[in-house]
């Protein structure tokens, strides 16, 4: 099964064409200056003196590759001359300080010029996999070759180092991202050692004496090398690198199903015991990693957004391996919680971490000390030291067209609804504000169209008559000009946790479609754990807010006692969460009393 490609499919309405005009005239800007104002776009020139003894960072490569790679994006659906100019600036000067034998890699050859492939900690094939990517989205838009020719050179450089030489001091990198990186450089060229190089390091990942943990603060599961892939069932160590290989992973399972037994296996594990009602992922700042099943803590959780990125990558791969909802489901869960709450309204501003309750009062609780507990942030911030997450998030939503749709040799899947427009299928819809959709075939008469009908969704209806099946709509398409009406019933709904989790007990969170909304103290008042939703409590409202009935706990004068609180009635207020913290420091909740 394969995918149509964003390069054929119009984002032309809706709500996807509003976030990316947002993030053409926005989001990369605003990503560029900050890039500039650090010195990331400097670095891109060799010679440029430092002064105050700083270098350029191990990782500064992938921060400007992710924003080359959106940049891209944005290229191919029609003219953005600084843009443009922006990338053909960079790709001279990588082309022209990169090695004769191929190699390019700016901190270490402006500051550790003996010391390439040494560290395994330090990002070389990270930042080489980001390159490469950036390349492939660049010649695909425009069809120049040049960056894709350099980082064809790299990859030849790096198969000659790490399988022929085998003279690195370590064979599989600290943070993935080659691995996927090199089957998409094999899908672009058509060039079998890319693809047969990308399966080395898959392999070589938990069975190398040489590969030892990049951290001293880590062990082997943090970069997922404690096993070898095909062994590995639960996730576990850093997010975001565990979730690349795992997209390296689903892109080889469609000829090998031990593979594909394991990326089945991890994704079940994160998805039914490691996941967070947004989409997130990581749950502890400690190594951004996993933590056990059900560890799923609110006020502290990590969820990096490339992590909720990472899932929907590995989601979408997976649904080219196999047509079966949850993965379609997982995905988007992510993409509208975990992802879109990494960028502010205005689209300049972003959160590295997504927790799912934040108390304000509580961060300056210890009073007496210089010490203080970690939290994640309460707003988004301009620039970070780390600068992954804005351009991560930049390209994601560039190329979300990538998202739609895949097709074999008689189905043609519909995984996500927007307004868009390929060759053969027309959408106009409002989603994720409504369910209703309608769909325009055309040229495609003797296959069908499978409709992922959502697993939130329990009633829907269909103008044609179809099957279901493991989340998908089946329709026989009967003629070359063919519409059809879908139309997925969105009721709020109170979504329960396993008990298991067991700060949630007693505790919803409230969902409508694909949303996950949640209290702000600016709308219902501090202490919204006071609040709870009243006994059979009707919403009202619509995609932006929703209202309903609700209690509030009254405090007393006692500390204790043998008296329940009185409760007042109080209108709940509700928005959707990935639009939270947009009006200053604010108490925020996710899940809620019932």
């Amino acid at each position: 099964m394969t995918k149509l490609s964003y390069r054929n499919i119009e984002i032309t309405g809706g709500f996807w064409a509003q976030l990316q005009a947002r993030n053409k005239d926005v989001t990369l800007p605003a990503i560029l200056q900050r890039y500039i104002e650090t010195g990331r776009m400097a670095s891109l020139d060799f010679s440029t003196p430092w002064e105050d003894g700083k270098q350029p960072h191990i990782f500064w490569d992938s921060d400007i590759a992710k924003w080359l790679e959106a940049a891209a994006y944005v290229l191919q659906k029609g003219p953005a001359p600084a843009l443009e100019q922006a990338i053909e600036a960079a790709i001279d000067l990588i082309a022209k300080h990169q090695g004769d034998d191929g190699y390019y890699n700016i901190h270490y050859t402006v500051a550790e010029p003996d010391g390439r492939w040494q560290k395994r900690s330090d990002h070389e094939l990270y930042c080489a996999g980001h390159l490469i990517e950036a390349a492939v989205a660049y010649y695909q838009a425009t069809g120049r070759d040049k960056f894709l020719r350099c980082m064809c050179k790299y990859a030849d450089y790096i198969e000659r180092v790490f399988v022929h030489e085998q003279s690195a001091a370590f064979q599989t990198c600290g943070h993935e991202e080659i691995e996927l990186a090199l089957m998409r450089l094999y899908h672009c060229t058509g060039e079998a050692r890319y693809k047969a190089l990308s399966e080395f390091f898959v392999n070589t990942r938990g069975n190398s004496s040489q590969d030892h943990p990049p951290y001293d603060f880590t062990n082997q599961a943090y970069c997922q090398s404690h096993l070898p892939a095909r062994e590995q069932t639960e996730a576990v160590g850093h997010a975001v690198r565990a979730t690349y290989l795992y997209c390296a992973m689903a892109d080889l399972a469609h000829e090998d199903n031990a593979l594909l037994d394991a990326c089945r296996a991890l994704f079940e594990n994160i998805t039914q015991r490691r996941m967070y009602v947004t989409g997130g992922i990581g749950s502890t700042h400690h190594g951004e990693a996993f933590t056990p099943d059900y560890d799923l803590p609110g006020e502290t959780a990590y969820a990096e957004t490339c992590a909720a990125i990472g899932l929907a990558l590995f989601a979408r791969r997976m649904s080219q391996v196999e047509p079966d909802g949850r993965y379609a489901d997982a995905a988007e869960l992510a993409i509208y919680n975990g992802t879109l709450a990494g960028v502010s309204d205005d689209g300049a501003a972003f959160f590295y971490e997504c927790p799912l309750e934040i108390h304000p009062q509580l961060r300056h609780k210890h009073t007496s000390t210089h010490s203080h507990d970690r939290y994640p942030p309460t707003q988004r911030q301009h620039k970070f030291e780390c600068m992954c997450c804005p351009a991560n998030l930049a390209r994601f939503v560039a190329s979300f067209a990538n998202m739609l749709f895949t097709q074999d040799d008689y189905t043609v899947y519909v995984h996500h609804y927007a307004h868009a427009a390929h060759e053969h299928i027309t959408i106009a819809t409002q989603y994720p504000r409504d369910g209703e959709i309608s769909l325009h075939l055309q040229g495609i008469s003797g296959k069908r169209v499978a409709l992922r009908i959502p697993g939130w969704c329990e009633h829907f209806t269909c103008s044609a008559p179809g099957t279901l099946d493991r989340g998908y709509y089946y329709v026989d398409i009967p003629n070359d000009d063919f519409a059809l009406q879908l139309s997925l019933a969105m009721p709020v709904r109170l979504v329960h946790a396993n008990p298991q989790v067991y700060d949630l007990i007693g505790r919803v969170a409230v969902m409508r479609g694909p949303i996950v909304y949640c209290l702000e103290s600016i709308d219902n008042g501090d202490n919204l754990r006071a609040l709870s939703i009243a006994p059979n409590a009707s919403f009202s409202g619509d995609f932006d807010a929703l209202q309903c009935d609700g209690l509030r706990l009254q405090p007393g004068n006692a500390l204790y006692s043998t008296t329940a609180p009185p409760q007042t009635a109080q209108r709940l207020h509700f928005i959707p969460y990935f639009r939270f913290a947009n009006r200053g420091e604010r108490e925020m909740a996710v899940f809620v009393r019932i």
